[in-house]
């Protein structure tokens, strides 16, 4: 039973999978402390060690969310069995490649710095990238981290990926951090905030551009621009955090100019105690409740029924 256990909490906090020569990795539980997620993440590799699947040669790859600390625990691993290791980079591929980056290398043919190209295959049309959309203040990250959560809990959910799309929004380190330290959390975001330029648009559109996975969702600022116009285009659907009905009818026109379909709309009711779902199909309509940083809100009613929307559509129903 023990076995059992150790095996289950594993896939629960991080996941690892080798395909060919990438091995294929990404958080399961990010309600776990960075202690939890290295030891199982330690575990799960020496279990493919020591099974053959790792079996050590010239180069592996690896694609997917990694931490510092992962990062470290990988690195050490894996350094011991390959000869140079690639680390994929989202922001620096293009239609069609994957671009890997060599960060370890005692191979002649392989120097630090190097970036591999790799062809990818032909993407499913059932791939879906999602933005969420709406006018600040709506809610948009938490209700990001929530939906991210509620996937993760779904059994047999495709691969999902989440980032923000703005320069001072949210990664998942400020929920986490939030539910621990909100002082924290608030002096850091303050330290980090960045101003909305055309460059950081051309390389965040470069970003979802290049993420392959099942589903992928991002959020963006909190207008309608030219920036939010280039990052948004990358995207295949949208769904909308309103606080009134006046805000509805710009957003939908501008998802409607890009040609995103809408498979959302949604109120954010701050003071709300409860959620309500209006409908489900083909559209998630209805409201969420006090979308409050550091809560964790993937129970809700209306993200619940939005996260199995999305894996419905993502594998064809």
């Amino acid at each position: 039973m023990e076995g059992f256990y150790l095996k289950s909490a594993i896939m629960c906090t991080y996941q690892i999978k080798l395909q060919g020569d990438i091995l294929k990795v990404g958080f399961g539980n990010t309600q776990a402390t960075g202690d939890r997620i290295v030891r199982d993440v330690a575990a799960k590799l020496d279990e493919m060690i020591t099974t053959g699947e790792l079996a050590g040669g010239t180069l592996i790859k690896i694609n997917g969310r990694i931490s510092v600390l992962v990062s470290q625990v990988l690195a050490d691993k894996l350094g011991k069995l390959y000869d140079a290791i690639a680390i994929f980079d989202p922001k620096i591929g293009e239609k069609g490649l994957d671009r890997y980056v060599v960060t370890i290398s005692r191979h002649p043919d392989y120097r630090v710095g190097d970036t591999l190209d790799v062809v990818r295959s032909p993407q499913p049309a059932s791939n879906i990238k999602v933005v969420l959309c709406g006018f600040a203040n709506t809610g948009k990250t938490c209700f990001r981290d929530g939906l991210k959560q509620a996937l993760l809990q779904i059994p047999n959910t495709p691969e999902s990926y989440f980032i923000s799309g703005c320069p001072d929004g949210d990664g998942s380190w400020y929920s986490e951090t939030a539910r621990r330290d909100p002082d924290l959390a608030a002096e850091l975001k303050t330290q980090y905030k960045a101003g909305f330029t055309p460059e950081f648009a051309k390389l965040k559109a470069q970003e979802v551009r290049g993420v392959n996975t099942p589903i992928f969702v991002f959020d963006i600022g909190g207008r309608i621009s030219d920036e939010n116009r280039l990052i948004m285009q990358e995207a295949t659907h949208g769904v909308i955090l309103v606080k009134d009905e006046s805000e509805i009818a710009p957003w939908v026109k501008f998802c409607d100019e890009l040609g995103l379909e809408v498979m959302a709309i949604i109120f954010s009711d701050f003071f709300g105690n409860t959620d309500v779902v209006e409908s489900e199909t083909p559209i998630v309509r209805g409201s969420v409740h006090r979308l409050q940083r550091g809560e964790d809100v993937s129970q809700r009613p209306i993200i619940q029924a939005l996260a199995w929307l999305l894996v419905g559509l993502s594998k064809g129903k």
